[in-house]
């Protein structure tokens, strides 16, 4: 238990700090050599088109131009871009290049060149024929619309996902426990809404980039800022139908993810011309690039039903979602699902509930993986109709939580319906609090004295409002992680894995796991991660995955290298194993001790025949994902005049077990909440009648920064889950989810106006006043 641990549950500077902090070379592009060509895409202008001819013959005698690419001239094998395990749940209906371009940024032709201007020339002087084809940028018409966006007779799915490309479905799902109509018909107490959620943009402090080059093997080597190293081998080698023996990934320092580096960008590009020309080759997206020809989050439209007792028990919840994929589908069925089964399971006493969701293509910048996907969406809809539910009933929100929120010890059918992608597994609950979680949300935010609202001026108005979020650990029986620790000459270790450390700190964490199980200190590990040739298997960072997965693994292989030193030094002395222990870095028989530092000198130079390399290793796939819990709570001041309001204050309660490392988990969770606060009130991806981004930039797409919410509180709950390393869980994505239904319902409970599209604005709020008052 906790009592007893001694490198976990301490918050030890991250291992990467001090050399990031003195600029030392750690990302991508520190490490692109010199004299490297350089490589950029020609974009379509168009948000559907059909690429008639590609003319490239002047670009080619611009100076210094090395190679270029238009469809014909690469593989026309169809891939999916999403990182994912294989097989995987999303559409094959992409290629390198093809004779289709679906959104304003889809690339048309590639092109390498010395130098920077050379190539930009050369994009410039290449002439494309297009035929303009009717785009489809309503979601509400896309499905069964006349424009099919993928006509391609090669695109599909793995197994069944619900795609059908002649009706413009990338996936769809349905789902149900009991007869909800049957439900909601009997209860006394009914709710209704539709709410809507926007596209969100990507905005990594680090731009998506990488470089190729072939080393004296002939093999192909990708050095790119990416989540997901193993998922890019294999992608990038049926893509190029190269063996995966002939690729190598590495990944570098990664100045931020978000899911939005889960799935390839510039690597094949890159590869192409490396293949094509024997040289290496890099590829740096700039600002525009990211917003337009990247990822973004999936635009859902909810429509919910709730029903209710009197007393306020929940009895039946309907949930019907259409989700925006845009031009590709990455991710169409698992961001789906996850607006479910990272929702519905919160409130597990109703007698029905029912899912229907479907995620349809239009020519918006493609949708893909964004932190706390789905769960995120979902999340504003549910805990803002309950809040309606709560105020028809006449009792506060809190107390409707109280009397439907799961607790400890029990379950929901919906674990076992509802996977990520897939069918889910069925588990009880074994760590729990979100009842602590609320009460000392409330406490912090001084709930009793502010709620509903209070009147600052005659024309300022404060209100506070909540949610309860949960998400989850991993993927059960897919996600797999491993773990190699080598004991070293002078008594140090290196763990080798293959987890991706995207800025989270998770290689300083799996260091604490690797010496609480071996029993050392976390300085005397050595990590090195994310080398596909040198590094054990790993699914990557995504899907709140790594600390549950990779840390069982990593635990696991610790206590196999411990067990091995323990059995090792027994031999030596003579004795059986439960004669030696192993403490302060110190082996101890009844009569003799050694030093582990002296121990693995011995082994390795002095030993005659029992020198041998102490080499631990083992593997983890999760039978369950134990769900981390969150209350956030919300304050608000409203301007009644404008509708401008601040955010005075976040409380937010987290149970993600034990915290393996307190500072990097607080910092995670604040993280997620300033996304989280973005996408409520800041962030939103606008496109013009014809499709093309207003939104493409930095000046017109507004992220928050810290100075926009003055107070920000984090705390976490005393829990420990038998299941996780330590009794740790995952605290990647919880943060995200609560801001926008939290933000929602204090407006509300301020100002009596309830905005159900987001970004809530101003000017959302101001009109919204003004209609009331008619």
């Amino acid at each position: 238990m906790k009592k007893d641990l001694k490198q976990v549950n301490s918050s030890i500077p991250k291992i990467d700090g001090m050399g990031l902090v003195k600029g030392k070379p750690a990302y991508t592009q520190d490490l692109i050599p010199s004299n490297i060509l350089i490589v950029k895409t020609l974009k379509s202008p168009h948000a559907f088109a059909k690429v008639l001819n590609v003319n490239y013959e002047e670009a080619l005698k611009v100076e210094g131009i090395e190679a270029i690419f238009s469809w014909k001239d690469v593989p026309q094998t169809i891939i999916t871009r999403a990182g994912q395990g294989f097989p995987e749940p999303s559409p094959y209906d992409r290629y390198i290049l093809n004779e289709y371009v679906r959104h304003v940024g889809d690339e048309v032709a590639i092109v390498a060149g010395e130098t920077e201007e050379a190539v930009e020339e050369a994009l410039k002087l290449i002439k494309v024929d297009y035929e303009v084809l009717e785009a489809v940028l309503d979601l509400e018409t896309a499905v069964g619309h006349s424009s099919i966006i993928h006509p391609e007779k090669e695109a599909f799915s793995m197994f069944p996902i619900g795609f059908d490309a002649n009706k413009n479905i990338a996936a769809a799902y349905e789902m149900h426990v009991g007869d909800v109509d049957d439900v909601i018909a009997k209860s006394e107490v009914k709710v209704e809404g539709t709410y809507f959620t926007q596209a969100q943009a990507q905005v990594p402090l680090e731009p998506h980039n990488c470089f190729t080059y072939v080393d004296f093997h002939g093999r192909l080597n990708v050095i790119t800022s990416t989540q997901t190293p193993v998922h890019i081998r294999r992608i990038m080698g049926r893509a190029l139908s190269m063996p995966l023996k002939k690729i190598r990934v590495f990944k570098p320092r990664v100045g931020g993810g978000f899911g939005g580096k889960q799935m390839l960008h510039g690597e094949l590009f890159c590869a192409m011309v490396t293949l094509k020309t024997g040289k290496a080759a890099k590829m740096i997206y700039t600002r525009k690039e990211v917003f337009e020809s990247t990822c973004c989050r999936h635009a859902m439209r909810f429509n919910l039903r709730v029903a209710s007792d009197k007393e306020g028990y929940i009895k039946a919840i309907d949930m019907d979602v259409l989700s925006d994929t845009g031009a590709y589908g990455e991710h169409a069925l698992t961001v789906l699902m996850v607006a479910g089964s990272k929702t519905l399971p919160l409130y597990n006493k109703v007698e029905a509930v029912r899912f229907n969701g479907v995620v349809c293509y239009t020519n918006h910048t493609p949708a893909g993986a964004y932190r706390g996907y789905g769960a995120l969406q979902a999340n504003f809809a549910l805990e803002s109709l309950l809040d309606e539910l709560a105020e028809k009933l006449g009792i506060s929100t809190v107390e409707l939580h109280k009397k439907n929120m799961i607790s400890e010890g029990e379950s929901s059918p919906i674990f076992k319906i509802m996977g990520e992608g897939s069918e889910g597994v069925d588990m009880n609950v074994e760590s729990c609090k979100l009842d602590y979680c609320l009460d000392r949300s409330i406490e912090l935010i001084g709930w009793e004295n502010k709620y509903p609202r209070k009147e600052i001026a005659p024309n300022k108005v404060r209100g506070v409002g909540l949610a309860i979020a949960m998400q989850g650990s991993g993927i059960a029986h897919i996600d797999m992680g491993s773990a190699i620790l080598k004991l070293n000459d002078d008594g140090f270790f290196n763990l080798l894995m293959g987890a991706t450390d995207i800025g989270t700190g998770s290689d300083t964490i799996l260091a604490q796991v690797a010496a609480e199980a071996i029993g050392i200190s976390a300085s005397d590990i050595v990590v090195y991660s994310s080398d596909t040739d040198l590094t054990p298997f790993d699914t990557g960072a995504y899907a709140s995955s790594t600390t549950y997965v990779t840390g069982n693994a990593v635990r696991k292989a610790g206590l196999n290298m411990r067990k091995l030193l323990i059995e090792t030094v027994a031999k030596k002395f003579k004795v059986t194993p439960e004669e030696v222990t192993f403490e302060n870095g110190v082996f101890t028989t009844e009569k003799e001790s050694i030093t582990l530092k002296e121990f693995s000198t011995r082994l390795y130079y002095n030993e005659g025949l029992d020198q041998k390399q102490l080499v631990a290793s083992d593997s983890y796939v999760g039978e369950q994902s134990p769900p981390p819990f969150m209350v956030g709570v919300a304050e608000v001041e409203v301007d009644t005049e404008t509708g401008f309001f601040t955010i005075l204050d976040y409380a937010a309660v987290v149970d993600c077990g034990t915290t393996l490392n307190p500072n990097l988990a607080k910092i995670q969770v604040e993280g997620g909440l300033m996304q989280g606060i973005g996408m409520a009130v800041y962030e939103d991806v606008v496109y013009t009648s014809s499709g093309r981004m207003l939104t493409n930039n930095l000046m017109t797409y507004k992220i928050p920064t810290r100075e926009d919410v003055k107070k920000l509180t984090v705390e976490f709950a005393d829990s420990y889950d038998p299941s996780g390393p330590y009794g740790a869980k995952s605290v990647g994505e919880i943060g995200i989810d609560t801001p926008p239904a939290a933000i929602a319902n204090a407006i509300y409970n301020a100002v009596g106006v309830r905005i159900k599209t987001l970004p809530i604005t101003p000017e959302k709020v101001l009109m919204a006043l003004k209609l009331k008052e008619k």
